[in-house]
């Protein structure tokens, strides 16, 4: 069944309504009727089952048949700080990392990106990344969208807003994902620094380390960055939660 977002203060008394893109879609791409059942998702963990009413080029309204609480959300909220990439790859960053289960991605202009932008620069750029992030959302069933951040600089990263951060370092030899999760127990909101093509230099780690980040390994491969963000959420939820 078709799934769409919608802002809570546009559900009320037992009508819904869907404007701008997501209703030209419903009735130029989809050709929905009245009659027809969607899922509407209010962003805020309720999904709704909902009956086509009205049909316009730009606004549909609906009628909420029933709700019940989303079920695809973890529990634990992970934030992704991705080191800005090369061109196109943060886009397939974002996507995958939303299916997955990310709460939150937030790129990052470290030392070693080959991007160089300015925050105001990466400003026009959040649109589109925000609207992959939607339709990841909407494709993978979850029950909010995702927040895309700003562009921040590594000396913004705070690891102690979080009940744990890890940073995967292709240097650290010692603790792995594993151990490191089985003695942190269960925390709720983690933070995970992933680097840009060539990873980190040893002073942004140390800089890290040094706010409360904890460094551990991911084996004896050097993953792309591209792949190691994905590659930890999913290991990260499958242990503390059991998703994989």
């Amino acid at each position: 069944m078709n799934r769409f977002f919608v802002e809570r203060k546009d559900i009320s008394g037992g009508r819904a309504a869907v404007s701008g893109e997501d209703a030209k879609h419903m009735s130029l791409v989809l050709r929905l009727a009245r009659g027809d059942e969607v899922i509407l998702c209010d962003g805020a963990g309720t999904d709704y089952l909902a009956r086509v009413e009205d049909m316009e080029k730009e606004r549909v309204r609906l009628s909420i048949i029933s709700s019940s609480a989303s079920e695809t959300e973890p529990e634990t909220k992970v934030t992704i700080f991705q080191g800005l990439p090369k061109a196109g790859k943060l886009e397939e960053i974002i996507q995958k990392c939303v299916e997955l289960g990310a709460a939150e991605i937030v790129p990052v202009s470290a030392a070693r990106s080959v991007v160089k932008l300015t925050a105001h620069e990466f400003e026009n750029k959040l649109p589109r990344y925000r609207r992959v992030a939607y339709e990841a959302a909407k494709q993978s069933r979850r029950g909010l969208v995702p927040t895309v951040g700003g562009l921040v600089r590594m000396d913004e990263i705070d690891p102690a807003a979080f009940d744990a951060f890890l940073l995967p370092y292709e240097e650290e030899r010692g603790t792995t994902l594993k151990e490191a999760l089985r003695r942190l127990g269960k925390p709720r909101k983690v933070g995970v620094a992933i680097g840009p093509e060539g990873g980190f230099e040893p002073e942004e780690v140390a800089r890290l380390c040094g706010k409360g980040a904890r460094c551990v390994t991911l084996g004896k491969r050097i993953l792309r960055t591209e792949t190691a963000g994905p590659a930890v959420l999913a290991m990260l939820l499958y242990e503390l939660e059991g998703e994989a």
